[in-house]
């Protein structure tokens, strides 16, 4: 019963997403897709967003930052 709670929790675990070897946040498991977590002040545009697989998420985190250094 127990192993069964353990297998349920490796699959939640959060998943970093780095910007030029920062970390901006984490995407974790949601309906369809992942939710990104921010965790940065330059990601927060981000916060709270689904994408369909973690490297859509990472680009799009990278291109928010890149905008926001910019502005």
């Amino acid at each position: 019963m127990q192993e069964n709670n353990l297998n349920r929790a490796e699959r939640l675990r959060p998943i970093v997403i780095e910007v030029a070897g920062e970390p901006q946040g984490v995407v974790v498991p949601a309906e369809g897709g992942y939710k990104f977590v921010a965790v940065k002040l330059p990601a927060f545009a981000m916060d709270g967003q689904h994408f369909p697989t973690i490297e859509t998420a990472h680009l799009a985190v990278s291109r928010a930052v890149a905008v926001g250094e910019t502005a």
